[in-house]
């Protein structure tokens, strides 16, 4: 009985090693690439249309691993994932900024809204310090 009740104890302490060992696996949920990037602080706005070479050093990724969503181009911030009418908002839960896509299910109505929704399909907005940067661009 004894001998049982160790194999048993064994068997689970077994199960639940490997049930921890595994991980969570990596899934890209969004991946845009910015067109235009605008530069504020209080005193100044910087618009600027990105070459390709500075528009693909600036690409914004979103993973989700887990049901957690991470910002993977900002240090894998963690984000907070809301969805309200025809868009997607990512949140930094530590304030450092969001990024708004626009729900492709709905580009066509959108379109129709606004010359912004229209030409891109996401904005990213960072926050340093008591500036911001806005990315406006297409998902890939």
């Amino acid at each position: 009985m004894a001998t049982r009740i160790f194999h048993l104890a064994f068997l689970y302490l077994a199960l639940a090693l490997t049930a921890t060992g595994v991980k969570a696996q990596a899934r890209t949920v969004f991946n845009g690439v910015p067109i235009v990037k605008i530069s504020e602080g209080g005193l100044e706005r910087l618009p600027e249309t990105l070459s390709v070479e500075a528009a693909i050093n600036l690409g914004c990724v979103i993973s989700e691993i887990g049901g957690r969503y991470y910002w993977a181009t900002r240090q894998n911030k963690e984000l907070i994932r809301r969805s309200a009418g025809a868009f997607i908002t990512y949140s930094a839960i530590d304030g450092s900024g969001y990024v708004r896509v626009l729900d492709p299910a709905f580009k066509a109505a959108a379109a129709l809204v606004s010359p912004t929704e229209s030409r891109f399909d996401y904005v990213e907005h960072l926050l340093i310090g008591l500036r911001s940067v806005t990315n406006y661009g297409k998902s890939q």
